[in-house]
């Protein structure tokens, strides 16, 4: 990992009525174009637009509805002037947010999910967020096992770069995300923290979103786990990792900075 560099911070506007953390809290255009001014004038780096639900055991939403959710705020928070990730795993939607100005694609199934993507992504040259993935929300906790976790994902992750470059992706387009929480129980997350080093080793920009999820505090409200989410920010940071993907912005640009000053140039 380049740590020279100093971690990005991507901010999530969740427009859904359904996420785990802040579900229906940004769901009309106002509420959510109103989020995403907050989060800039917090100082996020990109903001991440989703319009479905990627807890354990969400139902998917239908691709209108999807993107009914996400084109009408992408058209206004797009003049805000930061750049701008959709987070969907459909290559239509992708299409139609590139057209509109989203500078990331964030697939959550690298690909996997809608087998158009690829090709999406080779023509349109966006920068592109590959998540490790194994099945979709509503079954995704059926796949949680895990011979070695951090070489099986690293593994995994490597199949996905190499299947999206042979389709025409180009390697300076590709992120990738380890999906924490994504078929993966408490342990395997804290395995996969402990061996980013292992998954940078795959060459590319690694994002992390640990955000306020189960394993940080089980018994815990998701606004109950903010501390924690912090605390882990703290130590990709430290790492050096690509950006983390948080529901708020302003603690962690701050952990952020004061681990940048610890670091030996």
């Amino acid at each position: 990992m380049n740590a020279a560099a100093q971690t990005l911070v991507m901010g999530i506007l969740n427009v859904t009525p359904d996420s785990f953390a802040d579900g229906g809290r940004h769901f009309s255009i106002d509420d959510a174009i109103a989020h995403a001014n907050q989060m800039i004038a917090e100082g996020v780096d990109i903001i991440d637009i989703g319009g479905e639900s990627t807890r354990p055991g969400a139902q998917r939403v239908t691709p209108e509805e999807e993107a009914q959710r996400v084109i009408p705020v992408l058209e206004e928070v797009v003049n805000l002037g930061i750049p701008i990730s959709v987070d969907t795993t459909r290559a239509h939607l992708a299409e139609q947010a590139i057209a509109r100005g989203a500078q990331y694609i964030n697939d959550v199934s690298g690909g996997l999910a809608d087998l158009q993507m690829a090709r999406v992504i080779a023509e349109r040259g966006v920068k592109y967020i590959a998540m490790h993935w194994r099945a979709h929300s509503a079954e995704m906790m059926n796949h949680a096992e895990y011979e070695d976790v951090v070489s099986d994902v690293k593994g995994e992750l490597q199949s996905r770069v190499d299947s999206l470059q042979e389709l025409g992706v180009l390697p300076e387009q590709l992120i990738i995300d380890p999906g924490i929480g994504f078929s993966k129980e408490a342990a395997h997350n804290w395995e996969l923290l402990r061996g980013l080093d292992q998954l940078a080793e795959l060459g590319f920009p690694i994002l992390v979103g640990a955000s306020r999820k189960r394993f940080l505090g089980e018994h815990l409200k998701p606004e109950e786990r903010e501390d924690a989410s912090i605390a882990v920010t703290s130590f990709c940071a430290a790492q050096g990792v690509w950006a983390v993907r948080t529901h708020s912005v302003r603690a962690h640009k701050a952990a952020i900075a004061q681990v940048a000053k610890l670091k030996v140039n």
